[in-house]
């Protein structure tokens, strides 16, 4: 029996190191949510873990794609930490809502705070406006402990290879719903005249509603009317039997 067990528990033991070896390939820097719709502005969140047993994350550095620049970017203050945001003068301008940008955040750094072992932070930045024609953004992140060790996750993954051993963070971006304003919500307003008909008079929904809501009133008084009565009829019943 011991020596048919052996090779069982080599195999489990091949494969715990197997799992153990791809486990610090998940614990990357990434931006959440995954996806965000062209032309719109986003809020994301970069999610970083702490892949060390013994030292803390102090710092974390995220460069915005130059090839499309973004010209909102607002940072959401994280306790404990300081954010610093870097512009870079563009050497083409871009136009937003009818206006010509000359400069874009080319950089965020977040520092101050700490990232303990076994623990994540998330660092959210509101984005846009997106580029309508591209199909991805990447942002490349430096993740720096209080050893000094720098992580950089600065690949770029490529579609149908391996995941490199420090991917960057990518957005992709995807066509915008149906209906949607491109800030994540749908568009339209409501009519303020929705309760009237074109002739100014109170809408057949609405006089239903009133109608229906009359009726159950109605219902309703009768209901306590007749059930006061078959009380009364039981009181009477009652007495009767005793006499």
């Amino acid at each position: 029996m011991r020596l048919r067990r052996l090779p069982v528990l080599g195999a489990l033991t091949a494969g715990g190191l197997v799992l153990l070896a791809a486990g610090p390939a998940f614990a990357h820097v990434s931006v959440q949510p995954g996806e965000a719709e062209k032309g719109g502005y986003s809020t994301v969140n970069f999610k970083v873990p702490n892949e060390r047993d013994d030292s803390s994350t102090t710092k974390l550095e995220v460069t915005l794609p130059t090839d499309h620049p973004l010209a909102s970017v607002m940072p959401q203050p994280v306790p404990g930490w300081d954010v610093k945001v870097t512009k870079k003068k563009l050497d083409k301008p871009i136009e937003m809502h009818g206006e010509k940008i000359t400069e874009a955040v080319s950089k965020v750094t977040w520092t101050g705070g700490k990232i303990e072992p076994g623990q994540f932070q998330q660092f959210p930045l509101s984005v846009g406006q997106l580029p309508e024609d591209a199909d991805q953004l990447v942002f490349k992140a430096l993740q720096t402990y209080d050893n000094k060790e720098v992580v950089r996750w600065i690949e770029e993954p490529k579609e149908g290879a391996a995941e490199p051993e420090n991917p960057a963070p990518v957005l992709k971006l995807v066509a915008p719903a149906e209906g949607s304003d491109g800030h994540g919500a749908p568009g339209g307003h409501k009519d303020d005249n929705k309760g009237e008909g074109e002739d100014g008079k109170e809408n057949a929904a609405d006089s239903g509603g009133d109608s229906s809501d009359t009726t159950a009133r109605v219902l309703g008084i009768a209901g306590i009317v007749v059930g006061a009565a078959g009380v009364a009829f039981g009181v009477l019943a009652s007495r009767r039997r005793s006499a």
